[in-house]
């Protein structure tokens, strides 16, 4: 029997079941990651097996308060098990960051009786949303009964093939006219049932991601789920996860991806160079001084990075878990900072041990050629992306931070 047929009783006794901590809980599921990372490549998504799989150990509900039916991890401990995932494949790791990261921001602040409802009655809900806009210009308009209509598009919606909800943004509307022009656009809480997904991720990096582009035309938010938000303060529960502003939540969980992908390559690496022989050569790769150099440089680099990231965001913890409402300007920046190192450090590691391993790095069978694809897609996104760089030094130059680095969000 499917995942999708089975009834919420078996899932809640599949949810109870588990053993082990969700990073512990990886290896058992290693050879199922790794083939459906095999497929996500074909499909360009995750499968729907691989999903189920992935649901049955709690990998899209482990960062989830207790009350909710999760595990209410940390932030370290998120960061820990989609790095451990994304060693095994990069696009699987991200559904994960993606449907886990969604799924908690949600509940944080969703009013009880529809969070009850949500994860309790469904504890097999993956979430999806976000992105950027689309083709189509979006907007909201209130019905009589309170409830609203959404016309718009989203793209880079990654996982919306797996997904029950998807948040959409769009401004609301009267009367033709934008209520608030100066406003951001409210995050809506749409059903898969009234949006369609339109097929535009044909792509090279992270391409088993999904992450195609939802389309709604006049869907729509019943009263009952307007007051849902993506992100909505104060939190309800105690966890810091939950007061850690939007822009570095999705920047460290992207990094965890990032800190994945480099490993997976290293490991990878230190395979085919106890196997090949490079042509001409009298020995294996893993005798060759350039290897050696190589190979040192780069687990430095990405231990490095590795440790930044964790410090960074082991100090954002400390300062919330001390009473503090938001993290402060000073640790914000110094986190932003570890999160953009991270990702484009670890494109360099990749780049470079790709390069070191030759020829046979580029056949698409040698697991080396995906994971230098992931590492500039994880390196690209809007969160850790390199022009970052200017932003944040210019803060250490004395320039005032704008909110997004400066703790507010």
């Amino acid at each position: 029997m499917s995942g999708v047929a089975r009834s919420t009783t078996e899932s809640m006794q599949a949810a109870s079941a588990l053993t082990g901590s969700a990073l512990e809980r990886v290896a058992t599921v290693a050879e199922v990651i790794r083939q459906g990372g095999d497929r996500a490549q074909e499909l360009r998504r995750l499968d729907q097996e691989t999903a189920d799989t992935l649901i049955d150990h709690g990998f899209f509900r482990f960062t989830l308060p207790t009350e909710l039916g999760g595990e209410n991890a940390s932030i370290c401990e998120t960061i820990a098990v989609l790095e451990a995932i994304a060693a095994i494949d990069g696009s699987v790791g991200w559904n994960v960051m993606i449907g886990s990261e969604i799924n908690a921001m949600a509940a944080g602040g969703m009013p009880t009786d529809l969070a009850r409802e949500v994860y309790l009655d469904n504890p097999r809900v993956i979430m999806c949303g976000g992105g950027g806009p689309g083709t189509m210009p979006s907007r909201a308009e209130k019905q009589a009964d309170g409830g609203y209509r959404i016309w718009g598009e989203s793209t880079f919606i990654s996982g919306c093939h797996n997904a029950e909800w998807c948040f959409m943004a769009a401004p609301i509307f009267e009367d033709g006219k934008p209520v608030d022009p100066h406003s951001m656009p409210r995050m809506w809480f749409l059903h898969k049932s009234e949006y369609s997904i339109v097929d535009t991720w044909d792509v090279a990096g992270l391409r088993g991601s999904g992450s195609h582009t939802v389309r709604a035309e006049g869907a729509l938010v019943p009263p009952k789920w307007v007051p849902v938000e993506l992100v909505k303060l104060p939190a309800l529960y105690p966890n810091p996860v939950y007061r850690v502003p939007v822009p570095l939540r999705l920047s460290y969980n992207k990094a965890a991806v990032a800190l994945g992908v480099a490993r997976g390559a290293l490991d990878a690496f230190v395979d085919l160079a106890n196997n090949k022989t490079p042509m001409l050569s009298p020995s294996k790769l893993k005798d060759r001084p350039i290897a050696q150099y190589r190979m040192g440089e780069c687990e430095a680099k990405l231990r490095a990075a590795r440790a930044f990231v964790f410090d960074a965001m082991h100090a954002i913890e400390v300062e919330l878990e001390g009473g503090a409402e938001r993290p402060s300007p000073e640790t914000t920046k110094i986190a932003r900072l570890a999160c953009t190192y991270a990702a484009n450090a670890c494109m360099e590691v990749v780049d470079t041990i790709h390069n070191t391993a030759g020829t046979s790095a580029s056949y698409m069978k040698n697991p080396l050629e995906r994971k230098l694809r992931d590492a500039h897609g994880c390196a690209s996104h809007r969160w850790v992306s390199h022009p970052l760089y200017q932003d944040l030094g210019s803060i250490f130059l004395g320039q005032e931070p704008s909110p997004e680095f400066a703790g507010l969000g």
